[in-house]
C-alpha cells in the first residue's frame, strides 16, 4: 500500500459491532438516533441496550438518521488527521436513508480526501462482517478499492436472517417490507426474515412457534451452506441465553470457522424488532 495514502473506515451504529472490534481497527462510528417523546438520544453513546428495552414497556420511540452536523465533524477530524480515503460502509440504503444523507454531506469534502461509499445493502452483523473484512484487509496492505472488494465478496457470499417473537415492532415502524404478506398471528406463523439482495426485509421461509422458526432458521442456513465452511455471527435482542445454545448448536451441526460470537443488536435496531429477536449471520467460504 502506498505510503502516502491513509485510510480510514468508518460506519454507523447499525453495524453492531462491539467498541472493542471497533477499536481494534481504528474504525470510526456515526450514530443513529432515536427519537422519544421527551427526549432524543444518540445510538450507542446516549442510549444503551437494557435503557431501551426498559423504554419500549413505555413507548415505542422513532428512529432517524444521524445528525448531518455529527457527520461533519467527524470528516472535519478525519482531514484535520490527514486521513487520504474513507470507505464510508452504510446500513442499507434500502433500509435508512443514511447512506444517501451521508453521500451528499461528503461530497463536501471532494478534493479533501477520496470518500468511497458504499451501500453495504444489509445491517448489524451483516454489515460489521463486511467492515471487519475491510479492515483486516487494510491491515494486510491492500488499497481502499481492494479493501471494498474483500467486503463486497463477503456480501455475495452472505445470508443474515433472523426471527422474532412478534412483528409488531417491524409493522409500527415501517419496516416490514415485504414481510407484510406473512398471514397467521393467530395461528403463531412466525416468518424467518432475511436481507435480500436489494436490502430490504423479505421472509425466508415460515413456521409454526417460535422453536419451530429457529430450526427452520438452521435448516435454511444448511441449505444455503451446502457443506461449506462458513463464518459465523449469532445476534440476539435481549435473548442471550438462547442466542448461546444457538451457538453450541452450530458449531455441533455446521463446519464452522472460529469462534462464533454472540452481539446484541445496537438499541435503533431493537426499535424494529422488540425483545426476543434471535438472528444468525454466515458468510460462506468463497467459492471464487
Amino acid at each position: 500500500m502506498d505510503d502516502a495514502r491513509k485510510t480510514v473506515i468508518v460506519t454507523d451504529s447499525s453495524c453492531d459491532l462491539s467498541d472493542e472490534q471497533l477499536s481494534r481497527y481504528g474504525i470510526r462510528m456515526i450514530s443513529l438516533r432515536i427519537v422519544c417523546q421527551n427526549a432524543e438520544y444518540r445510538d450507542r453513546i446516549d442510549i444503551q441496550e437494557d435503557e431501551l428495552y426498559e423504554l419500549l414497556t413505555r413507548e415505542l420511540p422513532k428512529t432517524s438518521l444521524p445528525l448531518p452536523e455529527d457527520v461533519t465533524a467527524l470528516y472535519e477530524s478525519l482531514a484535520r488527521e490527514g486521513v487520504t480515503d474513507v470507505i464510508h460502509m452504510s446500513i442499507s440504503s434500502g433500509l435508512s436513508g443514511t447512506f444517501n444523507m451521508v453521500r451528499m454531506i461528503t461530497q463536501d469534502f471532494e478534493g479533501r480526501m477520496r470518500v468511497h461509499m458504499v451501500d453495504s445493502r444489509t445491517l448489524s452483523m451483516g454489515l460489521g462482517m463486511m467492515v471487519l473484512a475491510a479492515a483486516r484487509a487494510l491491515e494486510e496492505g491492500a488499497t481502499p478499492e481492494e479493501a471494498i472488494e474483500r467486503a463486497q465478496t463477503v456480501r455475495r457470499n452472505q445470508l443474515g436472517m433472523f426471527v422474532i417473537r412478534t412483528l409488531e415492532f417491524l409493522r409500527k415502524g415501517g419496516r416490514i417490507g415485504k414481510v407484510e404478506g406473512v398471514v397467521g398471528s393467530l395461528l403463531q406463523i412466525k416468518p424467518i426474515i432475511y436481507v435480500n439482495d436489494e436490502g430490504i426485509y423479505a421472509t425466508l421461509a415460515k413456521a409454526r412457534g417460535y422453536k419451530s422458526a429457529v430450526d427452520t432458521m438452521v435448516g435454511e442456513l444448511k441449505r444455503f451452506l451446502g457443506g461449506a465452511k462458513a463464518e459465523l455471527s449469532v445476534v440476539n435482542g435481549k435473548a442471550r441465553e438462547e442466542a448461546e445454545k444457538l451457538v453450541e448448536r452450530l458449531k455441533d451441526e455446521l463446519d464452522v470457522a472460529g469462534d462464533v460470537p454472540v452481539m446484541s443488536v445496537s438499541p435503533v435496531l431493537a426499535i424494529h424488532t422488540g425483545p426476543g429477536l434471535l438472528g444468525i449471520v454466515a458468510n460462506r467460504a468463497d467459492p471464487a
